[in-house]
């Protein structure tokens, strides 16, 4: 359940907060004050399109804050699957801070993408808008509002076709980038050959081409490396008065001649001692390293050879020794399946041919569920139209096997009605005016309602085009949907508002030079007044109350006769 929304800096509202209830939360108030810019605003909460100029002039950015109160498995199961914190108290609080070029979205206090919360939502909220009912036109939503009825059935055997579909197009795919005639075939054949064998010819080892760098390097640097080894071992070796070798041998000399008189002076003896062992090793070492330093030309060109062989592999195959063996390996199974390609090619037909055979029968498994609830929804419907004024109505679900097979089965689905006797059905957009429209969208709901364990579901003036009896009726069906669900709708018709379990009223004021839009709950006696308007009144005199009072009395009966009844 959707408990409060917290609007700051967002067009014309300032600083707004409203907290919402269990049942019928109806928003009303004159036109232009800003009814719908309330329902955008949870939508911007939800990730929603934000444009810049929705920030009300003179501040930086605008926050929209929603909480929500939820005791819901599935929702928890996707603040799970989306890696989110689980607050103890069951609340779930949606933020987004709203700024020029940017804004920031957070579930439970943690940064999140749009993407996210949008997840998130569709397990939170069902939000009708003004013309969603338009889509009603389109028989790809009628497809989707079946498949919704349809429920655990559905998603199996959906989830068989999506994935036979994708097996079979990733097969003709194959199929199609693999056949070749003759000529295509003998130059594929060649190329395979020709790339094997140089490969196989060179032999790479992995890593031998480091090791080669290593070894090349030294060549190539050999001339350098002699000659600074050579000055190393002049100053550090024994010959002539400057090496130290020469040097250390005269000071270990000097401290042994009187280390006897003292301990501490033989302990200098030993340190020093040590270090004329390290440089002596030091020197033994240069002077190994120098005499297998000798350039061998022949060495060097086999070296330089190698080399360019590998990256010649390298450079034309892959980018190291690895990838390219498997790219031979690659290469030599190609071979393999060239040396044999008709019996390849009918095997992929085959394959093919079995895929196809699955998909088809994964299509009838899906089909017959739809076709199963297409009857069952339809009735469900036709009993809710009824319900709202349509007195001779017969409706029906068609659901009409097709040529083309998708990932979505090889059915199409068409709403059909008949709004007078006697007459044939025919599709919605052929025969349903926005009025009827509007009200085959609130059957809907109301029907899919009953399956669906969403919490919150606003309305944004459904009742577009009706009056009357029928706004009556409409009315009835909304607190029936308000049993089992909190709703939440914006409407202009008082028979709507007369129904509502807790009463908001969205008002504009002007004052020094800036208008505010804000929203307050009335009373009883506030909604009295606001009923009134509703009714056409002007002033609000004592008739126009009474007749307000008259229509709330009336929805306060209806209220109490099918609370008793349920």
């Amino acid at each position: 359940m959707l408990q409060s929304l917290h609007v700051k800096n967002l067009a014309l509202m300032e600083e707004t907060e409203i907290e919402f209830g269990e049942g019928l939360n109806i928003l009303t108030g004159e036109t232009g004050a800003g009814k719908s810019l309330l329902i955008g605003s949870i939508n911007l909460a939800l990730g929603g399109k934000f444009d810049k100029e929705l920030l009300r002039k003179g501040a930086d950015s605008a926050l929209v804050e929603l909480v929500f109160f939820v005791q819901d498995e599935r929702v928890s199961g996707k603040l799970k699957e989306l890696e989110l914190e689980e607050a103890e108290d069951g609340t779930v609080i949606i933020s987004r801070k709203l700024q020029a070029g940017k804004s920031t979205c957070k579930i439970n206090g943690e940064t999140v993408a749009a993407k996210q919360v949008k997840e998130l939502a569709e397990v939170l909220i069902d939000i009708h808008g003004q013309h969603e009912h338009q889509s009603l036109l389109n028989k790809k939503k009628h497809m989707e509002i079946l498949d919704s009825y349809c429920g655990e059935a559905y998603l199996k055997p959906a989830m068989a076709v999506e994935a036979a579909f994708g097996e079979c197009r990733g097969l003709k795919k194959r199929l199609e980038e693999e056949t070749m005639d003759e000529q295509e075939l003998a130059r594929e054949k060649s190329l395979a050959e020709f790339e094997f064998q140089e490969i196989e010819e060179a032999k790479p080892v992995p890593g031998e081409d480091e090791e080669l760098e290593r070894r090349y390097r030294k060549m190539v640097n050999g001339k350098r490396i002699t000659e600074s080894l050579a000055e190393s071992y002049r100053y550090t070796g024994n010959d002539g008065q400057e090496g130290a070798g020469s040097c250390l041998s005269r000071a270990l000399r000097a401290i042994r001649s009187v280390s006897m008189y003292d301990g501490r002076l033989e302990e200098l003896e030993q340190q020093l001692s040590e270090v004329d062992n390290l440089l002596a090793d030091y020197n033994r070492d240069v002077s190994e390293y120098m005499a297998d330093c000798e350039f061998d030309e022949e060495s060097f060109r086999q070296v330089e050879d190698r080399l360019n062989v590998l990256n010649h592999l390298k450079g034309k195959y892959a980018c190291s020794l690895e990838e390219v063996l498997k790219y031979k390996e690659s290469r030599q199974q190609l071979l393999e399946k060239l040396k044999d390609y008709d019996i390849y090619i009918e095997g992929l037909k085959k394959e093919l041919a079995a895929a196809e055979k699955k998909l088809w029968e994964a299509c009838e498994a899906l089909s017959l569920v739809r076709r199963r609830n297409a009857g069952i929804l339809a009735k469900k419907l036709k009993d809710a139209l009824v319900h709202l004024n349509f007195l001779t109505v017969d409706f029906e679900i068609a659901v009409i096997p097709k040529g083309q097979i998708t990932e979505r089965g090889y059915d199409e689905v068409e709403f059909l009605i008949s709004t007078n006797p006697g007459e044939a059905l025919k599709p919605l957009n052929q025969v349903a005016s926005g009025g009827e429209l509007s009200r085959i969208m609130l059957a809907i709901k109301t029907v899919l309602a009953g399956r669906d364990s969403i919490d919150t579901l606003i309305f944004d003036e459904i009742d577009a085009g009706i009056s009357g009896k029928t706004a009556w009726k409409v009315s009835e069906q909304m607190n029936i949907v308000s049993g089992a669900h909190q709703v939440i709708c914006i409407t202009h018709l008082p028979q709507i508002a007369a129904m509502a379990d807790i009463h908001f009223v969205i008002e504009k004021s002007s004052t020094d030079n800036t208008t505010i839009t804000d929203i307050h709950r009335m009373d009883e006696e506030e909604s009295l007044a606001e009923l009134a308007r509703l009714l056409g009144s002007d002033s609000l005199t004592e008739a126009a109350l009474g007749n307000a009072r008259e229509m709330r009395s009336q929805a306060l009966t209806y209220k109490k006769i099918n609370l008793s009844g349920n």
